[in-house]
């Protein structure tokens, strides 16, 4: 599996340096990868590396908005989706404020302090 890292440089606005200096790893085929399944989007515990701890706190699967409570610091955040669906990363609760969309197939390495809610949007 190659690995990328996308460093600062590549985010280009103030409101997505949430993930400025975190990374970006390219996704396996469609199946579970580290603890999260197929058509999931997934968060891994604070400071948790899905690799050698593959159990994610959160799994998400429906479409629409997700709610965050209790989410501080850097955790890595899988879009395992199929189909070419996205999810985005949002500052405010339901929804709303979304500066950061996470591509399928991707996994992030994200701050999630000022993440109150991610939404798992249809392609």
């Amino acid at each position: 599996m190659r690995t990328m890292f996308r460093g600062a440089a590549a985010l280009a606005t103030a409101a997505t340096a949430v993930v400025a200096l975190s990374g970006a790893a390219q996704a396996r085929p469609a199946d579970t990868w580290d603890g999260c399944p197929s058509g999931a989007v997934c968060i891994y515990g604070e400071n948790v590396d899905p690799s050698a701890n593959p159990h994610p706190t959160q799994v998400f699967w429906s479409y629409g908005a997700h709610n965050l409570s209790n989410q501080y610091g850097w955790h890595w955040v899988t879009n395992n989706q199929t189909g070419g669906a996205t999810a985005s990363l949002c500052k405010a609760y339901n929804g709303g404020n979304c500066d950061f969309v996470m591509q399928p197939q991707w996994r992030y390495r994200v701050d999630l302090t000022p993440v109150n809610s991610i939404t798992l949007n249809r392609p």
